[in-house]
């Protein structure tokens, strides 16, 4: 029986840790997650950068633990866990070569990205050409085509606008007023109601605009700009939803957990995981 491929997944976001959980409860066990030191992760209850904090984080019965080297990796690989590395420590890393890189930042542009970086690179949402910069692209964008495996061309643009969940799409959506750290007394799984005062940046207020429970909330004292998302309400009020992965991101990994299992038919499973 062929061993699993190493998968090297960019972000440990909330999509990133929705395609790593997938791929894990797929018996796909050598993944590996890459995210920067201080993460701006708003989903964070889902979030496997948040082993960064702890030292390990669990979603839905899948567990990530921060790893610093290669033996921290392969240790969490025998212990049947995700690694979580940070970017500047894979740097110094030389021994591993990814049979998948996937791009999971989510960053709406190519941040370094390149086909030739693994023998199936896949990339989720626009910024990417299929083809060019990657083997596939995973369509990220709500609607009809949400989850669409794009051989060639590249995912809708982005349009700016939040998805809709109970009616409510911008105003749902906690944003930096200004630039500094975001400070805050609340975290995620509070209900707040219209009005509330959620947090404060540089001494200008953030407020909720809708009642609901904080889905999603960036970590205290994260250094944030103007206009960043630092927080999600969701109006249906299910503390629930706040520990468990979106529809969206269940959708996307289900995605990539397909264009996977097709490439295992293709001649670089064939020759690369024997």
């Amino acid at each position: 029986m062929n061993p699993s491929p190493f998968i090297l997944i960019r972000g440990a976001g909330e999509m990133a840790s929705a395609v790593a959980w997938r791929l894990h409860r797929a018996n796909l066990h050598r993944i590996c997650m890459l995210e920067l030191a201080n993460p701006l992760a708003v989903r964070r209850a889902v979030s496997f950068c948040t082993a960064f904090e702890d030292g390990s984080h669990s979603v839905e019965g899948v567990t990530a633990r921060s790893a610093r080297q290669t033996a921290d990796i392969e240790a969490a690989w025998q212990d049947q866990n995700i690694a979580v590395v940070l970017t500047t420590d894979w740097q110094k890393i030389a021994d591993f070569q990814p049979d998948v890189l996937i791009d999971a930042t989510l960053a709406k542009r190519n941040l370094g990205t390149a086909i030739d970086q693994a023998a199936l690179v896949i990339a989720l949402g626009p910024g990417f050409e299929a083809g060019t910069d990657c083997h596939l692209v995973i369509e990220t964008n709500r609607g009809h085509n949400l989850g669409r495996i794009i051989e060639s061309g590249s995912a809708a643009p982005n349009t700016g606008v939040p998805g809709g969940i109970g009616g409510y799409t911008a105003e749902r959506v906690l944003r930096a007023p200004a630039a500094g750290a975001f400070e805050t007394d609340l975290d995620i799984g509070a209900m707040v109601q219209a009005g509330d005062v959620i947090g404060v940046v540089a001494g200008q207020k953030v407020t909720a605009e809708i009642d609901g429970v904080l889905r999603g909330l960036i970590r205290n004292g994260t250094e944030v700009g103007s206009g960043l998302k630092i927080g999600d309400i969701d109006p249906r009020g299910e503390t629930v939803y706040c520990t468990t992965i979106s529809d969206k991101a269940r959708a996307l990994s289900g995605s990539v957990l397909e264009a996977i299992m097709r490439s295992f038919n293709q001649p670089w499973g064939q020759d690369n995981l024997n």
